[in-house]
């Protein structure tokens, strides 16, 4: 029972260090780009359309 347990740690151990050794790598290769206004959709509609682009009829 006791090699169990060890063997079962060791394997949490290894697996932690490989999850940790790949989140390194991951953040050092890619970057967050922040979203810029003009990336936004933009509204092909008038905003005072009153059928608002045909999605006010059924």
């Amino acid at each position: 029972m006791k090699l169990i347990v060890r063997a079962f740690v060791v394997a949490l151990v290894l697996t932690g260090v490989a999850a940790t050794t790949q989140t390194s790598n991951a953040t050092a290769k890619n970057k967050v780009v922040v979203a810029r206004t003009s990336m936004l959709p933009v509204p092909t509609c008038a905003p005072n359309d009153p059928n608002a682009c045909g999605m006010g009829t059924r």
